[in-house]
């Protein structure tokens, strides 16, 4: 008997590319010998579902197809259950496939590591009772995060761009007090970032060198710059080159305590609410083919 994977796509992730990606995928998973069963998601809620539905069906690991919003909601239920999860990016940002290195525009080739069958766990961080996959964004990086949600025009990581060039023009510096492991920083900043991996926003290194499995959270925190600068470091974040700007302080930690009266936070590119926020790291958490 050959393993037994469940397909869960979200078919409006990427503007319907879920929904065209997934018969590609099944031809490829069924191809490497693997036994799959259709979970088609009609609306948010029902990834969670699908998902605990799936570890309760003896099912050998899950292949979901969707964005970094679809895969956080799939976290929330799969992180410590040990069961396997594959990424088949078809989102916005896919941030969480990049930093595990799945092909972003190769459906086919990221379903061969599902077959292949090769695992490793990752970290996940946790904040607001929710599992992040990625990167928690608190200042002017979350505020283009809720514009770009809003946002049905353009396509892909453009939109970020748009929203960046949106927020810019009325951001002013935030106060905050930014606690990691103890060590407590009062700082005006444009923004603090932390994140189990490097990415969010589509590819924007914010937390450069992370590691998503050294049980440690990154933080980034920009301090004050002028629009300018700030413009200018936007380019920069997409390469890492941003590492060594004296406006950017890198730390790292396992809990992280972000305060600041004003600042709502996302992770992973959904809403989490208003600060103040603690985040924590949960070491080896997923389990993914990777």
């Amino acid at each position: 008997m050959g393993r037994k994977i469940a397909l869960v796509v979200n078919p409006t992730s990427g503007r319907g590319l879920g929904a065209r990606v997934a018969p590609v995928v099944r031809q490829r998973l069924e191809q490497g010998g693997l036994s799959v069963d259709l979970y088609e998601t009609t609306c948010a809620e029902d990834v969670g579902r699908i998902s605990a539905e799936v570890i309760a069906s003896g099912a050998d690991g899950v292949a979901l197809v969707g964005g970094d919003g679809t895969l956080h909601l799939g976290a929330q239920v799969l992180a410590k259950s040990g069961m396997p999860f594959g990424v088949i990016p078809a989102g916005t940002g896919n941030d969480f496939a990049r930093g595990l290195g799945v092909p972003l525009k190769d459906p086919a080739a990221a379903a061969d590591l599902i077959v292949a069958g090769q695992t490793r766990t990752v970290d996940l961080g946790v904040a607001a009772g929710e599992f992040i996959t990625t990167v928690v964004a608190g200042g002017f990086d979350s505020l283009v995060n809720k514009r770009a949600n809003a946002m049905t025009w353009p396509k892909g990581n453009a939109r970020y761009t748009v929203a960046t060039l949106a927020e810019l023009r009325t951001f002013t510096p935030l106060s905050y007090v930014v606690t990691v492991d103890g060590e407590r920083i009062e700082t005006d900043a444009m923004l603090v970032a932390v994140g189990t991996g490097p990415t969010y926003g589509g590819g924007l290194q914010i937390c450069a060198g992370a590691e998503i499995d050294d049980g440690l959270l990154d933080v980034t925190i920009i301090k004050p710059v002028s629009r300018l600068t700030l413009l200018q470091l936007f380019p920069k974040l997409s390469k890492g080159t941003h590492v060594g700007h004296p406006a950017v302080h890198a730390l790292r930690g396992r809990e992280v305590r972000l305060e600041s009266p004003t600042v709502t936070a996302y992770g992973d590119g959904e809403l989490l609410g208003p600060l103040p926020l603690d985040i924590t790291i949960a070491p080896g958490a997923l389990t993914v083919y990777a």
